[in-house]
């Protein structure tokens, strides 16, 4: 038995123009679906069914593995089509055997875990299909003012009320005959799996982006790379600095640095994390600048080995892997390290090639902003 993850995604937006691939915490947001699914054990194969070439080139830019690619018929790929439409034309065109399980999952669901996942398909041991959803402790009213919920003249504590279970949109598991009988991506005895109550958002416009970055950044990205990191390193022109070059009167050369990176580099000493600056450049300024830091390891002047190999030495030195590694840069010179390290991150005005490293995450500030800041309060928590 087979288990497809099928993960459905259009060109058209009325409220966002293509949302599924605008940046979303620093990657595309289709990515945090496909990682879900891709790092789930259950699911053998990852299916993105688009209309769109520049959401399949996006996808394939990923390199994710157990992911393809359908083309979806235009026809089922308009504001009215419902789900149910294309997940039935990909089944009437699969080899899939009736007995497989299929797995509808959201795009615009990126809280969602391999975690989650899993905990879903445990559920279907027990139950005919499963679907993801929150507990919601709000009180709900109908129009003629009657609760629909709660007794308003016995008014529970939230603690002592269960409330009621909302589906999220997050994740749909049935097999293929039971889609294929009912025409509906649930049926017969339906379990639920309930998520934490912060993947209640769905994005479908602005507000939600806002609040769904917010969400994701503190409960997801912080607890994930907390755990892993135990080093982070820095360039420096473009990433410490505005990578302007500024001389005095009397030919001094000039860096500007921004105090708020400062901070930064004293809560990862509070927290053991372990720091480094690498630059291919080699002045005094950078050296006395590392000093006031306390970086704890500084490589200036390495271009003829290469920042990857710097990492390397520095990795060697404490018995760390380059898994272990955060590691932030903006030019050509940072590629090769940053698509190697377990954690890698750019500014907003990185050039083009960096950007476009599939695992990156591209931040908001631009070089000298305080980007590295805002690099180091993605993951750490304060």
């Amino acid at each position: 038995m087979k288990t497809v993850a099928f993960i459905p995604v259009r060109e058209g937006s009325k409220s966002i123009s293509l949302k599924n691939i605008k940046p979303f915490c620093g990657k595309p947001l289709i990515y945090w679906s496909l990682k879900a699914a891709v790092e789930t054990a259950e699911i053998d194969e990852v299916v993105v069914a688009t209309d769109s070439l520049v959401i399949k080139d996006t996808v394939k830019s990923f390199s994710f593995d157990k992911v393809s690619i359908y083309d979806r018929d235009k026809l089922n790929a308009q504001d009215s089509s419902p789900t149910e439409s294309v997940m039935l034309e990909y089944l009437s065109k699969s080899n899939l055997s009736t007995t497989d399980n299929f797995i509808l999952i959201q795009a615009t669901s990126p809280l969602l875990s391999n975690k989650n996942l899993s905990e879903g398909f445990n559920l279907l041991k027990k139950n005919d299909s499963v679907l993801s959803c929150v507990r919601s402790k709000r009180f709900f009213w109908n129009e003629k003012g009657k609760p629909l919920n709660y007794d308003y003249k016995n008014r529970p504590r939230r603690q002592d009320f269960d409330g009621l279970l909302m589906e999220n949109g997050a994740f749909y598991i049935n097999s293929v005959h039971n889609i294929l009988e009912n025409k509906n991506r649930i049926s017969g005895k339906i379990g639920v799996s309930i998520m934490p109550e912060y993947t209640a958002v769905e994005i479908d416009e602005e507000d939600d982006w806002i609040i769904a970055e917010s969400l994701m950044k503190r409960f997801i990205l912080k607890s994930q790379n907390k755990k892993s990191v135990k080093l982070v390193l820095t360039d420096v022109d473009g990433v410490l600095t505005d990578a302007g070059m500024y001389y005095s009167e009397k030919g001094d050369e000039l860096k500007k640095f921004n105090t708020r990176d400062g901070k930064a580099f004293e809560l990862l000493r509070k927290a053991n994390i372990k720091t480094g600056i690498i630059t291919s450049e080699n002045t005094k300024i950078v050296e006395r600048r590392a000093k006031k830091l306390k970086v704890d390891y500084l490589f200036q002047g390495k271009e003829h080995k290469g920042k990857l190999s710097a990492a390397l030495d520095i990795c060697k030195k404490i018995n760390i892997s380059l898994s272990d590694v955060a590691y932030i840069g903006d030019d050509l010179n940072c590629y090769e390290l940053l698509s190697n390290v377990g954690f890698a991150a750019c500014p907003c005005d990185a050039v083009e090639k960096v950007k476009s490293i599939p695992s990156i995450q591209i931040l908001n500030c631009r070089g000298g902003e305080g980007v590295f800041r805002e690099f180091v309060d993605s993951f750490l928590i304060n």
